[in-house]
C-alpha cells in the first residue's frame, strides 16, 4: 500500500509537536518550585513564627534553614509538637546549619528544639498548596 503525498512529513510533525508538548510538561513543576530561606536574611533564628505571613507557597518548593548549628536544629512536627513545642521520640532532627525541605501539599510544621527556642517563637508552619 503506496503513502499519499506528504504523509511522512505530517507524521513528522505530529511526533514533533508531541515531543514539544511532552518536554513543555515535563517542566510544568520544574518552572513553579521555588526556593525560601526561612526567615529570609536573618534565617531561623529566634521569632520567625511570623515569617509565613502573607507568602505563599506550592508544593515542590524549598525551604532552606540556614543557622548556626551549635545552637539550634529543625526538627518536623505535627501540630500538637507546633503548639505545645514536643517532639515525638522518632522525630527526624537536622542540625546541618544548611538543611533543605521540599514541601508537600498542606501544612508542615517545623521548630528548634534546643533549649526553650520553640517557645521564644523559633517554629513555623507554613501550608503549601
Amino acid at each position: 500500500m503506496a503513502l499519499g503525498r506528504g504523509s511522512a512529513s505530517r507524521g513528522q510533525l505530529t511526533k514533533g509537536i508531541i515531543l514539544l508538548l511532552c518536554l513543555i510538561l515535563s517542566q510544568h513543576g520544574t518552572i513553579q518550585a521555588a526556593t525560601h530561606v526561612v526567615g529570609g536574611r536573618h534565617g531561623w533564628t529566634f521569632n520567625v513564627a511570623d515569617w509565613p505571613t502573607g507568602k505563599t507557597f506550592y508544593a515542590g518548593d524549598m525551604l532552606v534553614f540556614k543557622y548556626n548549628p551549635l545552637f539550634h536544629n529543625v526538627v518536623a512536627v505535627d501540630s500538637d509538637g507546633y503548639n505545645n513545642c514536643t517532639i515525638s521520640s522518632d522525630a527526624k532532627e537536622l542540625k546541618s546549619g544548611k538543611d533543605r525541605v521540599t514541601l508537600s501539599n498542606g501544612t508542615s510544621y517545623f521548630i528548634c528544639s534546643r533549649f526553650d527556642h520553640c517557645t521564644l517563637g523559633m517554629k513555623i508552619a507554613v501550608t503549601a498548596v
